[in-house]
């Protein structure tokens, strides 16, 4: 690009420089009731800093109802109910992210998550219980745990209908809460469990409808949610063992349905935060995801819930650090982000904005923007942008890592933060070795 080109996409870049550098963005959100933060990665402490401040703003000033993040359903009930202060629940949220147990545990048990709840919970004692805001997972991983918790509260609750949660554990039993053992079996037998699954959560979907609204807890909303929980992760890990999209799609449908039943659930004045990678957020309809394929929240929410309001905004750096793993279930480190891909998204506003920070507002698509107008055409044409996921290998960057994508059709807006650094995992993260120092992370 010329430098003509480089002037012109200085001239919409908003500055970032705090809280309330964010006031135009808040402006773009207006009334809508749904927005979504993305991250260029799951270990960026920028990210989650950026995104806890614009999301506090949104508590504080329009009223959002609830955080929904990439997260397991048990795991952040249990935050949640620290921070609308439940009975027999911590006082301090963090305790509770301390005792995230399943891997990659840094995306949630860190210091930046732990602030922002802590601000969280102090938030809420001045509220009345039914206005408190709340926190909850989306995600489709907990199978064993969601399963233990319907088990536990149909015991408690309902013991007529303990029979269809055991014959689900039952079948599940033989794979000792393996994963990869259960989705293995089903090349064998197919269908797995999902008889019994299924089975079980007609039977909690009709515990929910004769649950009338007024008495309606969360509770019972959460032995409900988790039943869906179990019947999403039956169908992924069954899909695992298959190419294609499959999997993917049926975990992103998953969370957009756990989205809708959180906006029911908190009634028709509700307004939503989702926390998520930007690869769920960005709408895949503006990537190469769409050629495979391949749907995510942010592409479902739009098509759902356009005319209600959605906000979509995503995040990307040049270079930094980040926490993340060579291998899914490996130990994780703190590692060299090498500066992106020469002609990326990232490459191009590290050029413009060499070493600072940038939010670029993009036009409604209904508004006259994209292209129309005079109004800016670079974030109109394709270009690599980068995603690090839980698993990243910095030497393999000139082959993966990266997304094709039409910046302002993926988001309505974007943060670019030229270096960024490695959040903090509440459990220390092992220094790297002198011999691991030496392999050539950048090539």
């Amino acid at each position: 690009m010329t430098e003509t080109d480089h002037a012109r996409i200085r001239d919409e870049a908003l500055p970032l420089s705090g809280a309330g550098s964010l006031d135009p963005l808040l402006e773009r959100v207006g009334d809508a009731r749904y927005v979504l933060l993305g991250e260029a990665s799951h270990g960026t402490a920028d990210y989650y800093r950026l995104r806890g401040a614009l999301t506090r703003r949104l508590i504080e000033e329009k009223g959002f109802s609830f955080v929904a993040v990439e997260g397991d359903w048990p795991d952040c009930q249990a935050v949640h109910c620290s921070l609308v202060g439940a009975r027999d629940a911590p006082e301090d949220p963090r305790e509770v992210l301390e005792g995230f147990r399943r891997w990659p545990t840094w995306m949630w048990a860190n210091t930046d998550v732990a602030a922002f709840t802590r601000w969280l919970r102090k938030h809420n004692e001045d509220l009345p219980p039914g206005r408190r805001v709340g926190f909850f997972g989306l995600d489709v991983y907990s199978l064993w745990e969601s399963l233990h918790a319907v088990l536990d509260h149909l015991r408690a609750h309902d013991p007529d209908r303990v029979e269809r949660a055991v014959e689900a554990y039952r079948c599940f039993e033989p794979y000792a809460e393996d994963p990869q053992s259960y989705a293995l079996a089903t090349r064998f037998t197919p269908e797995g469990c999902e008889p019994e699954v299924v089975a079980l959560l007609t039977e909690l979907r009709r515990r929910a409808a004769e649950t009338t609204a007024a008495d309606g807890s969360l509770a019972e909303f959460a032995a409900r949610q988790n039943a869906e929980v179990l019947a999403g992760a039956d169908r992924y890990y069954r899909a695992m063992i298959g190419s294609g999209p499959e999997s993917w799609n049926i975990r992103d449908h998953h969370m957009a349905d756990t989205l809708d039943r959180l906006m029911e659930h908190h009634g028709p004045d509700a307004k939503a935060v989702v926390w998520a990678h930007n690869t769920h957020v960005g709408d895949a309809r503006a990537t190469d995801m769409a050629d495979a394929g391949m749907v995510n929240i942010g592409g479902l929410v739009r098509e759902r819930h356009g005319a209600e309001g959605v906000v979509l905004v995503g995040f990307g750096s040049f270079s930094g650090t980040v926490i993340a793993a060579e291998g899914w279930g490996e130990v994780p480190r703190r590692t060299e982000v090498p500066p992106a891909r020469p002609g990326s998204v990232e490459d191009l506003l590290h050029q413009v904005f060499p070493g600072g920070q940038a939010l670029f507002v993009f036009p409604p698509a209904d508004g006259g923007g994209q292209g129309a107008g005079g109004s800016p055409e670079w974030f109109l044409r394709q270009r690599d942008h980068r995603a690090i996921g839980v698993v990243y290998r910095p030497w393999q960057e000139r082959w993966g890592n990266y997304v094709p994508t039409v910046l302002g059709r993926r988001y309505d807006a974007f943060c670019h933060l030229d270096r960024t650094g490695a959040l903090t995992p509440l459990s220390p993260v092992p220094a790297r070795t002198a011999e691991e120092q030496t392999w050539p992370e950048g090539l």
